[in-house]
């Protein structure tokens, strides 16, 4: 059975000229602001069930930091 192809209306409105949409555009332009709020950390399977949400995660993480922060003596 051969494959009909059938043509598409363009619904682009004739105001809507892309050869002017598009000039100027620069690709990735906001990619380094959004990388400096981001900051994304993937927990292995085993680490991430481990934890019930995010927020545990982070009291957890706090915890660690705390501990880390308690002087030790050295014999």
């Amino acid at each position: 059975m051969a494959k009909v192809i059938t043509e598409t209306k363009d619904e682009l409105r004739p105001e809507y000229d892309l050869s002017t949409l598009l000039d100027g555009g620069v690709r990735g332009k906001y990619a380094a602001q959004y990388q400096e709020g981001t900051n994304l950390v993937l927990l292995a399977p085993d680490v991430a069930a481990a934890f019930s949400s995010a927020e545990a995660v982070n009291e957890a993480l706090r915890l660690v930091l705390r501990i880390a922060r308690i002087p030790t003596t050295t014999g």
